[in-house]
């Protein structure tokens, strides 16, 4: 089988937490990295414990969310699962940033308004 990434969701978004969220995006990519399988979990109730747990159940490779408590975060490291925190954005524009390989921790996707 493929890669497979989570993505924490709050609507179309990157959940800006990892503890409060209730739907994730899970993709499995093949080894040329192309999408096989898409599937929009909605989870019983917001535990960043059970979300670890489904991560782990899953056999889930890399994950991209928003904040995360150090705890969790060093847990899933420990687990040799990938995290890239403090996204904040669109999931399909972090989704494929980080499957070009470009996605960082931190990064803001939003458009920047001007104010001219």
């Amino acid at each position: 089988m493929g890669k497979k990434i989570l993505v924490t969701l709050y609507r179309d978004e990157v959940a800006p937490r990892f503890d409060l969220c209730s739907e994730v995006l899970l993709v499995t990519v093949d080894a040329t990295g192309h999408e096989v399988r898409r599937q929009d979990l909605v989870l019983a109730n917001s535990s960043a414990d059970d979300l670890c747990d489904l991560i782990l159940d899953r056999e889930v490779a890399a994950v991209i969310t928003g904040g995360i408590e150090e705890e969790h975060y060093h847990y899933l490291r420990w687990k040799r699962v990938e995290v890239i925190d403090g996204v904040a954005g669109l999931s399909g524009e972090a989704l494929a940033l980080y499957l070009r390989g470009e996605l960082e921790p931190g990064a803001i996707l939003f458009q920047r308004l001007s104010h001219e």
